[in-house]
């Protein structure tokens, strides 16, 4: 199980590469924090402890912390995306140097700032994430043009027709139940294995796109 999930889920976040002789001097409890995106589908509720089948098939057991922040995420339209929005786009890069939007999530004014930046993604190989707010954006014979701008940078967002758009609503322990489609941003393994999450994004009728 250990070795499934370590193939089955890329967390791209960017952590440093710790060699041999320097992880020997990182407290144990530090060197085990290595966050896993899960996503998939809720097969199995006992109290806080939840059997989820990954989206490769994996069977991963998820203790849920109970004070742990629950998210739901439910459709949108590029109508609901306005100037200085803040957004999360999964896309892929274009030989041009915009980018190509595969998802794009709105988030809650609440939530402004949430992972801002660029960075890569693990939605497909090569994928990218942008959390950012809109700067400006027209319509295009290829979807909306959108530029994203963040602290330090800036991109260009190709929004094709027919792209999934979500945007977030709070969530209630009813809805973790069997056969909810879900996303965990940031589990952790524990020493003896297991996987522990304090938030989490489930698909209000939908599957998260992200």
């Amino acid at each position: 199980m250990q070795t499934t999930t370590r193939r089955a889920f890329s967390v791209g976040l960017g952590a440093a590469t710790v060699s041999g002789a320097a992880f020997s001097l990182v407290p144990p409890a530090w060197a085990q924090q290595s966050p896993i995106r899960i996503r998939g589908q809720i097969e199995k509720v006992d109290g806080n402890a939840l059997t989820i089948k990954s989206r490769d098939g994996a069977t991963l057991n998820v203790k849920l912390a109970d004070n742990a922040r629950l998210m739901a995420f439910v459709p949108a339209s590029i109508a609901d995306i306005k100037p200085n929005s803040y957004i999360g786009v999964a896309a892929m890069p274009q030989p041009d140097g915009t980018q190509k939007a595969v998802s794009v999530h709105i988030f809650l004014e609440s939530m402004r700032g949430v992972g801002e930046g660029f960075r890569p993604w693990d939605k497909a190989p090569g994928s990218t994430m942008t959390n950012a707010a809109v700067d400006t954006t027209v319509s295009s014979v290829d979807g909306q043009v959108m530029t994203l701008k963040y602290k330090g940078g800036e991109k260009k967002i190709v929004v094709p027709p027919g792209t999934p758009i979500v945007t977030y609503a709070p969530a209630d322990k009813d809805e973790v139940k069997p056969g909810a489609q879900i996303i965990i941003m940031g589990a952790q393994k524990q020493p003896d294995g297991s996987l522990t999450a304090s938030s989490m994004n489930i698909g209000r009728g939908i599957t998260p796109p992200m």
